[in-house]
C-alpha cells in the first residue's frame, strides 16, 4: 500500500513532460521484454520439433543467440540503474554508487568545454548583443514592457526597504552635511556674490512695489499711524494736516526711489547687505547669531520629524509615479529606453564599446568565477538521493537505452544464426 501511494505521490509530482518521457520508457522496456519473450518462445518450439525438421536447428541458433543477447543488454542497461534482480553484483547500480563521481565528471566537462574562455568569448562576438539588444529596445511596445518591468521591480524594492534605517540615514546625512558646517560663511560667501551680481535690486524693486500699493490702497490707515504719534493737544485739523503732508512725502519718497536706480537709499541698502554678508563671513558674533538660529530651527526633534517626513514624501511620490504608466517617471524611463535602443541600432562605434565591454565583462567573470559556476552541478548531484538520481537520469535516455536491449536481441539472433551456419558447414567437410 505504501509503495504504491508513494508511486501515485512520485507520478504526480513530475512535469508533463517527465510524464511523457515515463510512458515513452514504459513502452519501450515492454518492446524490449517482449522480443526477449518471442526468442524464448521461438527457442523452445524449435528445441523441441528440430529432431522431426532438422532446418529448425537454425531457427533454435538464432532464437537462442537472441535470447543471449537481450539477457546480456538487459543487464548491462540495467546494471546503470539498479541492482539487476536486486542481486549485489560488483560493478552494477553504477549512477548510484558513483554518484559523486559523475557529478563532479560532468561538473569538469562543462567547465572545460562550455566555460572556456574561448568558447564563451567567440560565441558572445558572433552574437552582436547590442544589435539585438537595440533592435528589441526601440520597438516601443518592447520598451513599455521593460519599463512596467522595472517600475515593478523598483517598487519592490521600496516596498522592502526598512523606513526607521531610511529615515536614521537622511536623518544622519542631514546632520553631516547640514547641520555640522557652519550656515553663517556659506551663506555670506553666495549672498555676497549675489550682491556684487546686483541679484538684491529685483528684491528691493519688489518691497518698493508692494510699499506703494499698500500706501495707495490705505491711506487712512497711514493717518492714523501718524496722527498716533502727535501731541493729544493739537486741534484735529492739524492732525489733518501733518497726516495729508506726511501721506505726500511718504508717496513721493517711495516713488523717488522707485524710479531712481542710483538713489541714496538703493546704494545705502547695497552698502548693508555688502556689509552683512561679510559680516557672515568673518564676524565671530553674527556667526555665531546665525549658529544659534540652526540650532533653534533644526534640533533634534524637529531634524527627526523633518527626516520622517522626507522620506514618507519621496516614498509616496515614487511609488504613486511608479504605478502610473503615464507618470513622468515611466514616460521617463520608456522614454529613455526606446532612445537607448535607438542609437544602439543607429551609432555602430557605441554598440561596438558595448559589445566589447560585455564581452570582457562576462569573460572575466567565467575566468575568476567558472570553476565556482561549474560547482554548482557538482553540489547539486551531490545533493541529490542516490535513487532519485538514477531515476532522473533513467527517466532521460532510459527509452534510447532500450535501443540497445533491442538491437542486442537482433544483433544476437544474426550471430547465433551465423554461428550454427558456419559449424555446420565446417562440420560437413569432415
Amino acid at each position: 500500500m505504501t509503495t504504491t501511494h508513494t508511486r501515485a505521490a512520485d507520478a504526480a509530482a513530475l512535469s508533463p513532460q517527465d510524464a511523457e518521457r515515463g510512458r515513452a520508457l514504459t513502452g519501450m522496456k515492454r518492446l524490449a521484454a517482449g522480443l526477449l519473450v518471442l526468442m524464448a518462445v521461438i527457442f523452445t518450439v524449435s528445441f523441441a520439433l528440430q529432431d522431426r525438421y532438422p532446418w529448425l536447428a537454425f531457427v533454435r541458433a538464432a532464437a537462442e543467440g537472441g535470447m543471449v543477447g537481450a539477457l546480456a543488454d538487459w543487464f548491462a542497461v540495467t546494471a546503470l540503474f539498479r541492482y539487476p534482480l536486486g542481486l549485489r553484483i560488483p560493478h552494477t547500480n553504477i549512477i548510484a554508487t558513483r554518484k559523486n563521481e559523475i557529478g563532479a565528471s560532468l561538473g569538469e566537462f562543462v567547465e572545460a568545454n562550455f566555460l572556456a574562455e574561448s568558447v564563451v568569448r567567440g560565441k558572445l562576438e558572433s552574437v552582436g548583443i547590442s544589435r539585438r539588444v537595440g533592435h528589441w529596445l526601440a520597438v516601443p511596445h518592447n520598451a513599455e514592457r521593460l519599463s512596467t518591468e522595472l517600475s515593478s521591480g523598483a517598487r519592490g524594492v521600496v516596498e522592502l526597504l526598512d523606513d526607521d534605517a531610511i529615515r536614521s540615514l537622511i536623518e544622519s546625512l542631514a546632520r553631516e552635511h547640514l547641520v555640522a558646517p557652519e550656515w553663517g560663511p556659506s551663506i555670506g560667501r553666495v549672498g555676497e556674490r549675489l550682491v556684487s551680481n546686483g541679484q538684491q535690486h529685483a528684491g528691493v524693486d519688489l518691497l518698493l512695489d508692494r510699499a506703494d500699493g499698500w500706501l495707495r490702497a490705505h491711506p487712512e490707515a497711514f493717518g492714523r499711524a501718524v496722527s498716533a504719534r502727535l501731541p493729544s493737544w493739537m486741534p484735529g485739523f492739524v492732525d489733518k494736516l501733518v497726516d495729508d503732508r506726511a501721506y505726500r512725502e511718504v508717496i513721493a519718497f517711495v516713488e523717488g526711489v522707485r524710479a531712481q536706480p542710483t538713489h541714496p537709499v538703493r546704494q545705502a541698502i547695497d552698502r548693508y547687505l555688502g556689509e552683512v554678508m561679510d559680516d557672515l563671513q568673518h564676524e565671530p558674533i553674527m556667526i555665531q547669531r546665525v549658529e544659534s538660529l540652526k540650532a533653534g530651527l533644526l534640533d533634534s526633534p524637529r531634524l527627526r520629524e523633518f527626516a520622517g517626513e522626507t522620506w514618507e514624501s519621496v516614498k509616496a511620490s515614487f511609488v504613486t509615479a511608479l504605478d502610473d504608466p503615464q507618470s513622468a517617471v515611466r514616460r521617463g524611463i520608456r522614454d529613455t529606453l526606446t532612445d537607448f535602443g535607438t542609437r544602439l541600432e543607429q551609432d555602430t562605434a557605441l554598440g561596438a564599446r558595448l559589445d566589447r565591454w560585455l564581452v570582457d565583462s562576462v569573460t572575466t567573470l567565467v575566468q575568476n568565477y567558472g570553476h565556482e559556476i561549474a560547482g554548482v552541478i557538482t553540489e547539486t548531484v551531490e545533493r541529490w538521493d542516490s535513487a532519485e538520481t538514477s531515476a532522473k537520469i533513467e527517466l532521460q535516455v532510459g527509452r534510447d537505452l532500450q535501443f540497445i536491449r533491442i538491437n542486442g536481441t537482433i544483433v544476437g539472433s544474426l550471430a547465433g544464426l551465423t554461428i550454427y551456419a558456419v559449424a555446420q558447414g565446417v562440420s560437413s567437410l569432415f
